[in-house]
């Protein structure tokens, strides 16, 4: 069966839901112009007469507005400085109407005194002047200025595929998913856009805020999800769903919104990237505001355009904002994104947000399928500066009660701060039926097998990696490999795993077998973990290589530049107990007893290395192993053997102690290694973001080469993040050492101002690698006759070497967002250039997905 990537969007999140309803509607589009100058206007007012039916235009004069009303005949256009305009329209049917305004005359006169000033200017702006009042009166408008408040909070994520059409529905592949197509919503997308619902989540909680000593503590009440067990992992989606409809704050001065940094409309700053426009004065509840428009100077940077109201009083407070980006914005597959927010004033000081509402329209292209995502929070029942004792602010910021999973559909009914639609409601009434469906199981897997890997071969097992089946290497030659493990059908607290692989050239079996037992009620991939694991390997491995989030043999990292002929045969047994905690603090407790025999052209000898003959047989270590790991409101997805991080904005500390013994077990050796991970991500506005990894580490004790801290090289063409891309497999140890990886990516910051490079949405990207290390007397082979001599080339010239004369030191250009997915870097290597074999400079390849 073939499956185009619509195909797969229309079943990847398949959970259903809703009724098409048909109705007459009345739609109108157009642009709005200066009769006299022919430009567009931005954010003006457009509304059928005498109804509450409105809208305004875009940044770039455009407008559109509906009704089912069918009595409306009447669109009036209104903006300060220019005579109302009326037309007649016809009910019921979809129709363009362009208007053309004529200023005033007053404001003709003044236009014409001041008509050498042709741009926009900030001095003498009464709409700058505006703005600042409100800059000027953040503090004391924020919520934050209570010193205690509480409210009620209902939230509502949903998915659903967007621009269904009914040519895409009659398609063969979906005949036996007809009836999840009897549930469309066209009310959401602008245009009418038919849209079906596949994810829904629900929330209802409490929150505590405390502003000294500052504490916010939210409990969650009900959980509402809809879910593919034994497909998605429900966690890892919640945590990736938060953290792309995460609160904004528009008080901040800058908002992170899908990966990038955008400046506030109300930031200090904002009128340096902002142009302000007064278009209008309304009265809602007897109250008076004034609708202030704002847009971009620079319609490519991360800036936000749209409408707010602004108190007429002194509190110059923001009671509602509706904002949008503009498409010239250098963001991935986003095709329409709306922020609208609600505010009120509470007794005594500060407005609070009581409505907040994010939807984005994502797609590979527009006019195509795409995924349609929302997120509404609203917020009610707020008790003010009412103090609670202090133990109602400690534990976890986020808890879940025992029953909120539980809830039935009385408290649903009674909580939810506003109805679902019909097509929500059918995301729950129809996702059994689908999942009964024999062709969406297949389906299904299908998927699972492109994205995850593995392929589930009966209920209780699957088998995978896929990337592993295949792979070549000089050592074992041709590679197969086949292997799997259990799934939470078998047991959720016992996964059994294992592989089998054979290498053709050196007719040798390598094997894994392990077990993890959940000491905890979850499952090993759910957050926080609490197990112990057990296993044992026969593998081969290239000292010093350390992969992210991808296995060694996988077919791709095959490919390799120079000589890659120095390899270990490795025996390790292994185990394992972890504890994480939910503030994203955890241990593990570990011994392993590891065998390592050389392999290929690498040699283990104290008198001469080249001689093959009288060589050491392998080296053997018994190992305990303390990791302590703090990551701070860490976000992850959880993948089949691994996670991955969704962001870096807190640090990540990992602290490693290993103490070998020799006697025990076979050990022959007595040592210490110790050493320090952190990883920042430091955010920089409009310049994009910087990610930092430092690192450092020390042995202790007289331990041969192969236990110093061989450093992380590269000779695939994949460009690794965290190793030496252009550094050789073994060409450097040392047993104390510092490190600092700087990646930094301007985002398009400056290929977005030229105007070829911006279509192309490419993304610029710099960074420096330096390690500095160094090798003491005694782990000096050169010093010490007891320890294994350095690896040598066939001519006897040495290719392993000590940092002690300077560090070394690598950085590159890189050119990111090719095709959205890729990232090309041209690597320059500054150091050890007379090291032999080496590449100077060289180009390399990284896939990601990113926002």
């Amino acid at each position: 069966m073939k499956f185009k990537v619509n195909h797969i969007f229309i079943l990847l999140f398949i959970f259903f839901a809703g009724k098409l309803i048909g109705q007459s509607t009345t739609v109108i589009k157009g642009t709005i112009r200066d009769s006299k100058t022919k430009e567009l206007l931005p954010y003006v007012t457009v509304f059928f007469d005498e109804s509450n039916v409105a809208t305004t235009t875009d940044s770039l004069g455009r407008y559109r507005i509906e009704t089912v009303h069918t009595t409306y005949t009447v669109l009036k256009v209104m903006l300060i400085g220019y005579n109302p305009v009326l037309k007649e329209v016809t009910p019921g049917v979809e129709q363009t109407i362009d208007f053309k305004l004529v200023a005033e005359g007053k404001v003709l006169n003044e236009v014409t005194v001041k008509s050498k000033r042709t741009k926009y200017r900030n001095k003498d702006n009464p709409a700058v002047e505006l703005i600042r009042k409100v800059i000027d009166h953040k503090a004391q408008n924020r919520p934050e200025g209570f010193n205690y408040y509480e409210y009620e909070k209902y939230e509502k994520i949903q998915f659903a595929l967007s621009n269904i059409t009914e040519k895409f529905q009659n398609r063969k592949a979906f005949k036996k998913f007809q009836f999840v197509f009897e549930n469309i919503d066209t009310t959401k997308l602008e245009g009418g856009k038919a849209i079906l619902p596949v994810y829904l989540k629900e929330s209802i909680s409490e929150v505590r805020y405390r502003k000294s000593p500052q504490a916010k503590k939210e409990i969650i009440k009900g959980n509402k999800t809809v879910a593919f067990e034994g497909y998605v992992d429900s966690q890892g989606m919640d945590a990736y769903m938060k953290y792309l409809y995460q609160d904004i704050n528009i008080y901040d001065n800058n908002i992170t919104l899908l990966t990038n940094q955008f400046i506030s409309p109300i930031a200090n700053i904002s009128p340096t990237f902002y142009k302000f426009f007064i278009t209008d004065t309304i009265t809602e509840n007897n109250q008076k505001f004034i609708r202030l428009g704002f847009v971009p100077r620079n319609h490519s940077d991360f800036l936000f355009q749209g409408v707010m109201h602004i108190t007429l009083d002194s509190s110059y407070a923001v009671t509602k904002i509706d904002m949008s980006v503009n498409k010239d914005i250098n963001l991935n597959w986003v095709k329409e994104l709306k922020i609208n927010q609600d505010f009120e004033k509470k007794e005594g000081q500060g407005y609070v947000l009581v409505k907040d509402e994010f939807s984005a329209d994502f797609g590979l292209s527009k006019g195509k399928m795409g995924i349609y995502g929302q997120r509404i929070a609203s917020y009610k029942d707020f008790i003010l500066d009412k103090p609670r004792p202090d133990q109602d602010y400690k534990g976890d910021a986020v808890e879940t009660n025992d029953s909120a999973d539980f809830r039935q559909d009385d408290f649903w009914k009674n909580k939810r701060h506003e109805e679902l639609s019909k097509s929500e409601q059918g995301v729950y009434t129809t996702i059994d039926s689908i999942k009964k469906v024999p062709a969406f199981k297949r389906t299904l897997d299908v998927i699972v097998i492109l994205f995850a890997g593995y392929k589930s071969i009966t209920p209780y097992f699957e088998i995978g990696p896929l990337s592993t089946f295949y792979s070549f290497n000089p050592v074992e030659g041709f590679r197969l490999r086949v292997g799997g493990r259990t799934t939470n059908a078998f047991s959720k607290k016992v996964v059994l795993e294992g592989y089998g692989a054979y290498g053709f050239k050196d007719e040798k079996w390598k094997y894994f077998g392990g077990v993890t037992y959940s000491l905890s009620k979850r499952s090993i991939y759910e957050f926080p973990v609490r197990s112990i694991r057990v296993n044992y390997q026969r593998e081969t491995k290239i000292p010093g290589q350390e992969l992210q989030f991808i296995q060694e043999d996988n077919i791709l990292l095959s490919f390799k530049r120079g000589t890659n002929d120095k390899w270990l045969y490795n025996d390790i047994a292994n185990v394992e107990y972890l504890t994480e905690f939910k503030n994203h603090f955890s241990f593990k407790l570990a011994y392993k007893n590891w065998t390592q025999q050389a392999a290929g052209g690498l040699n283990y000898s104290k008198t001469d290395y080249l001689d093959i003959v009288n060589r050491e047989k392998n080296l053997q270590t018994s190992e305990f192993a303390l990791t302590l790991r703090w990551a701070p409101n860490e976000k992850f997805y959880q993948g089949k053997t691994y996670r991955v991080p969704i962001t870096f904005k807190n640090p990540i500390f990992t602290l490693r102690y290993l103490q070998g013994v020799k006697g025990f077990l076979g050990g022959q050796y007595n040592y210490q290694n110790i050493s320090l991970n952190v990883i920042k991500r430091f955010y920089l506005s409009q310049i994009g973001y910087t990610d930092v990894v430092v690192e450092g580490g020390k042995i202790f004790g007289t331990v041969p080469f192969p236990l110093l801290d061989i450093h992380r090289a590269n000779q695939s063409y994949a460009y690794q993040l965290q190793s030496y891309n252009l550094m050789n497999f073994l060409e450097f140890v040392s047993d104390e050492y510092a490190s600092i990886n700087v990646d930094h990516y301007f985002n398009g910051f400056f290929f977005n101002k030229i105007p070829l490079l911006r279509k192309l949405k490419w993304r610029e990207v710099i960074s420096i690698k330096a390690l500095y290390g160094s090798i003491s007397p005694n782990n000096n082979p050169n010093n010490n006759p007891d320890l294994l001599k350095f690896p040598v080339n066939i001519d006897g010239n040495p290719i392993t070497y000590s940092l002690d004369k300077k560090p070394y030191v690598e950085g590159s250009v890189a050119i990111a967002n090719i095709f959205k997915f890729f990232r090309v870097d041209l690597v320059k290597r500054f150091t050890y250039l007379d090291h032999p074999n080496i590449s100077q400079l060289g180009i390399r390849v990284r896939f990601k997905f990113d926002f």
